[in-house]
């Protein structure tokens, strides 16, 4: 059977010492030799040797050593041997022990006395403790404030075992007699302690009595103080007013940690405005004091709590909270910006714009080391802006303009967040249009990247709308795709070996090729082949160095021929408005033939030898579709693309603001109190002898006992279908499972039964695991009466997300057979449900992470379900799933449906699934459920969920 350990040393099982080569060194005269023995002793035992030959040897040359060091080594062996036989017994050689303790307490050392008074914390046999009480009660009137600290100590544990009240039945009068005349910190702490835990009502009063001095207290005894108060007020809420003036008046401790400790005890037990404003004004001081990023990400933690439930009085804090940004730490600046976030109101959205403007410009300033940590700063302020001006339209033209300095951004992803920033403000608000692109065209020039410069192309090809903002665009695409054509005519048509063969060594340096599948928007698979964003060399033929050659140029040359379309979109809807606006035929026809000598001369480079790889079809025909239209254009397709394009961008923006208002609905808990609740007037309360803080505090509590909150227990429902049941009826010992799952923590709440006429003795709950589980606390024997039930706990740590098992079995023991009778358990199966909860990502994200995953489950799709979107919401239901596919793009009834499911998990993964499911002739379903993550454990199991689940029914 275990025992318990107090001691844990590490043990090298190499070199194991011999007992004989042990007892030599011990019977020894030298010191040292004695110190290495006892260690070498020490390590034995406590890795289940038992020596029992050197008792009598350590008795005899070891107990009369006056060395320190052999002291404490000999108390450290006494702690951890048998002290009593099988029945329970004290060892009769343990009277020799007694009379060395005895002598030690009376040692005229200090050192001596300190470290046996600490040693008689650690032991519980009532035989050995009784005769050494009078000696410990005598030190605690010692001089030596060691000795005092440890005696206080020693009383307090065996005040608290089962005997302790006769070993020592006036011991809190003689605690607290020693503590008001004590000076020690530590000493006073102990003392503190101990009436905390044994005499809880002595502790209180002597708290009240010096209420006034508990700011001059030490910072231990301090923390002490805030322990006691968290436990006094959760006992006796009606009494909570003036502990809570203590946890104030302690808010401006010297010291952090009691500062730190102050702020929660007065959140958790306060609702009042008053106590929160101070609680969160404490958390701003030490996040701007404090330089520790942990200490940091800490203190966030805290202050997102109190932006859950005291939106009002977080929003007053929230410059404070933004100055946190100065930190360099990633991690620190995102979770500031995502509480300030959720606290803009329109009070505050000005100041905080301005401020996240000001951090924008300086990031600017960013040496060339911090080019990359820079990045990724100014793409988090863009994202943080962008959300502002999507709740508050009027802050968006005080930073649009300063935002569209970084549209050639080197962060391509910062750079992205900017102009997707700029094409919603644009259609957002109307007012700034005509700055915006004007400010557009002037920068267009200094886009270097392939998805900006087409999201840039579609702004300026859809919002330039009058004459002077026509041509001004149509001018800037001209200048940025450069001189046509794009390779020598000469070279085109006797292409020699090395003039082919330059333009190809030349761009493989710049263009880089994916061969990777990846998910399109509608689920399907796609060999995705990009190029890289830095400017490429076209051929040889064409003058001028890389510096030199325009953005667009630069681009087509290395291949984006995607881009090439929508440049030749772009000027397509840009020729078509100059139709309507320009006046002059002659003008407009001009522009018509540049833009169609731009198209023809993007489709020859694509099927020359010159291009690094040949063009693709769907560019090819979007080119030529361009070039067809502009020849030959009608009313009906002129329509198409000149309103009905944008129109869809509006629609998808009115849907994405629609989502986004029924999540925060979704999120709002409203509370409901029971129609026989009491109900407590304020106004007709005393409020003689309240001050302010007490007053808020009990209209808040009325407030929450009226709408509620008190009582928002879990659903009773919910409860029993956790309970598992372990054993059959008809077992001798019934027993079933209560499962609580806490993040990282499972907690098994076992009932167990005796259901025989016979005393259960030596009954053990046996558990093991399956999976990244872990059993936290060893097994324990109890002895059940007849009839009689019993609950146990067990902890289990979980280290990842994964589907595990918990199997185990009870053990026990009759008076009538002395054998041991075993019940087998129900396995308990631990549902990968309560790791995952549902997560929004967009979709560049989604696709990059598709991309990277390496572990992919792929599950074919069998059930009796015979409607694409009921399957679908089946399978949401079943996975506790995000559906991040829009509900427009859900539309219709084609027979196939395709969406992208994703979650996160709370150890941080991220799981990924895409359904991609059909309707046959006969009208069942068929396709895949394509599962991916980064760790196999998420994927297999999600996968063996949905299995089990995707049949349909009640199942």
């Amino acid at each position: 059977m275990e025992k318990p350990c107090t001691l844990l040393v590490h043990f090298d099982k190499g070199t194991p010492a011999m007992a004989n080569e042990i007892k030599e060194a011990l019977e020894g005269s030298d010191v040292a030799a004695k110190v290495d023995a006892m260690k070498r002793a020490i390590m034995l035992l406590l890795n289940g040797e038992t020596l029992p030959q050197l008792f009598i040897t350590i008795v005899r040359y070891v107990l009369p050593s006056e060395d320190h060091t052999v002291q404490k080594l000999l108390l450290f062996y006494l702690e951890i041997i048998d002290k009593t036989d099988a029945r329970g017994r004290v060892l009769p050689e343990m009277i020799l022990i007694c009379q060395n303790l005895l002598n030690n307490l009376q040692h005229a050392n200090e050192y001596i006395r300190g470290v046996t008074l600490r040693f008689l914390c650690r032991i519980s046999e009532p035989e050995i403790l009784e005769p050494l009480i009078p000696s410990v009660l005598t030190n605690l009137e010692h001089r030596h404030p060691f000795i005092r600290r440890n005696a206080l100590l020693a009383i307090s544990s065996i005040y608290r075992l089962p005997n302790g009240e006769q070993l020592l039945p006036d011991a809190p009068e003689l605690v607290e007699k020693a503590l008001s005349s004590e000076q020690d910190a530590s000493a006073r702490r102990n003392a503190f302690l101990m009436l905390c835990n044994c005499s809880q009502d002595r502790a209180v009063a002597y708290l009240l009595s010096n209420a006034d001095r508990v700011p001059e207290w030490p910072d231990l005894l301090q923390m002490a103080v805030v322990d006691l108060i968290r436990k006094v007020c959760r006992a006796n809420r009606p009494d909570k007013g003036r502990h809570i003036k203590i946890i104030i008046s302690l808010l401006n401790s010297p010291s952090t940690a009691v500062v730190y400790e102050c702020a929660g005890a007065l959140v958790s037990l306060s609702s009042a405005p008053t106590a929160v404003r101070a609680a969160a004004n404490t958390y701003c001081q030490l996040l701007s004091s404090q330089s520790d990023n942990n200490v940091r990400l800490i203190i966030l933690d805290r202050l997102n709590e109190l932006r859950k439930s005291h939106r009002e009085v977080m929003s007053e804090v929230v410059m404070d909270v933004l100055r946190a940004l100065s930190s360099p730490n990633p991690d620190v600046r995102r979770k500031v910006l995502d509480i300030v976030l959720d606290l803009v109101s329109t009070k505050n959205v000005d100041e905080v714009v301005l401020f996240l403007k000001k951090e924008v410009v300086k990031t600017q300033a960013a040496g060339e080391s911090d080019k990359d940590a820079g990045g990724e700063y100014r793409q988090m302020l863009v994202q943080a802006i962008h959300a502002c001006t999507i709740k508050f339209p009027e802050v968006a033209g005080s930073v649009v303009h300063v935002l569209m300095d970084f549209l050639g951004d080197s962060n391509v992803a910062s750079a992205i967040d900017v102009v997707i920033f700029v094409r919603e403000i644009i259609e957002t608000n109307p007012k700034l249009r005509v700055s915006m692109i004007q400010r557009l065209i002037d920068t267009f020039y200094q886009i270097r990247a392939a998805r900006v410069c087409s999201c840039a192309l579609w702004i300026l090809g859809e919002y330039s709308l009058s004459l002077s903002e026509v041509e001004a665009a149509i001018s800037t695409i001209k200048q940025c795709v450069g001189e046509l054509p794009f390779y020598s005519a000469t070279e085109d048509v006797e292409p020699t070996a090395e003039s082919t063969k330059q333009p190809h060594a030349v761009n493989s340096s710049v263009t880089t090729s994916s061969r990777r599948p990846v998910v399109l928007a509608d689920g399907t698979y796609a060999t995705q082949s990009a190029a890289s964003e830095a400017a490429g060399v076209g051929p040889s033929v064409l003058p001028g160095s890389l510096s030199s050659i325009p953005n667009l140029r630069s681009l087509i040359l290395s291949g984006d021929f995607f881009l090439a379309a929508v440049v030749a979109s772009t000027l397509t809807k840009l020729v078509l408005r100059l139709e309507e606006v320009q006046p002059a035929q002659a003008e407009t026809n001009k522009a018509c033939s540049a833009a169609l000598l731009v198209m023809v001369s993007m489709l020859q480079f694509g099927q020359s030898g010159f291009a690094p790889h040949p063009i693709d079809d769907d560019s090819y025909d979007r080119i030529v579709l361009c070039v067809r239209l502009l020849c030959n254009t009608g009313d009906e397709v002129r329509k198409v693309w000149l309103e009905s394009c944008r129109q869809s961008f509006a629609k998808m923006l009115a849907e994405k603001q629609f989502r986004e208002t029924e999540e925060l609905r979704a999120k709002a808990q409203i509370s409901h109190a029971q129609p026989d609740d009491l109900i407590d007037f304020y106004h007709l309360k005393s409020r003689k002898g309240m001050s302010q803080l007490e007053l808020e505090d009990e209209v808040h509590d009325d407030l929450k006992r009226a709408t509620g909150e008190f009582t928002k227990d879990a659903d009773d429902a919910s409860r029993l279908n956790r309970i598992l049941q372990l054993t059959g009826f008809s077992d001798p010992v019934y027993a079933e499972a209560y499962v609580t799952v806490h993040h990282y923590d499972i907690v098994l709440d076992v009932t167990i039964i005796n259901r025989t006429k016979e005393t259960l003795q030596n009954l053990c709950l046996e558990l093991a695991t399956m999976g990244d589980l872990k059993l936290v606390d060893r097994p324990q024997n109890y002895t059940l009466a007849p009839e009689s039930s019993r609950q146990i706990k067990a902890n289990i740590k979980v280290s990842s997300t994964e589907t595990g098992v918990i199997f185990g079995n009870i053990v026990y023991e009759t008076s009538n057979v002395m054998e041991r009778n075993v019940v087998v358990l129900n396995d308990i199966h631990i549902d990968i449900m309560d790791y995952i909860s549902p997560a929004t990502c967009a979709d560049v994200t989604f696709r990059n992470m598709w991309a990277e995953f390496e572990w992919e489950n792929k599950v074919a799709i069998s059930t009796v379900i015979q409607d694409e979107k009921e399957f679908l919401e089946h399978i949401i239901k079943s996975t506790n799933m995000k559906c991040l596919t829009p509900p427009s793009a859900l539309e219709g009834d084609c027979g196939f449906l395709a969406a992208n499911l994703y979650a996160k998990s709370v150890f941080g993964e991220d799981a990924l699934v895409n359904i991609s499911v059909e309707k046959q002739a006969d009208g069942k379903l068929s396709g895949y459920i394509r599962i991916r993550s980064k760790t196999q454990g998420i994927a297999l199991s999600l996968g063996d969920k949905i299995t089990l689940k995707q049949k349909g029914g009640d199942r």
